[in-house]
């Protein structure tokens, strides 16, 4: 597990050996209580600026390693205040402690779980 604030270049190295990975951010615009998907090799402008997103990131990858990047997936948590200072509202901690059970269920399969298997 690595924790960091913002994806950079260098991330792409800890992306080897992996099996799967998994992004997980806080969005002010996710469906609550979060949002799941796959995400792909994507060289958007990002990769030139101080933070990548996850599908530049992977692009990277890609281009260093010279082979398709782990199965990769998002997680955004819906969030409500991100003024900075500010702690977590009672319901973005709600949805956290949801997106924190799909996580734990996700870990535990080899397949990756997609939302519809949270209701079961």
């Amino acid at each position: 597990m690595l924790t960091d604030f913002q994806l950079q270049i260098e991330h792409a190295l800890d992306l080897e050996s992996r099996e799967r990975i998994l992004f997980v951010d806080a969005s002010a615009s996710a469906q609550a209580p979060f949002e799941f998907c796959e995400l792909q090799p994507d060289r958007d402008s990002s990769y030139t600026t101080h933070a990548m997103s996850p599908g530049a990131l992977l692009s990277v990858f890609t281009q260093v390693n010279g082979q398709q990047p782990p199965p990769a997936f998002m997680l955004s948590v819906r969030g409500y205040e991100f003024g900075l200072g500010l702690p977590l509202s009672e319901q973005a901690q709600g949805n956290t402690d949801r997106a924190y059970c799909f996580i734990e269920k996700w870990c535990q399969r080899k397949r990756a779980l997609t939302p519809f298997d949270l209701r079961q």
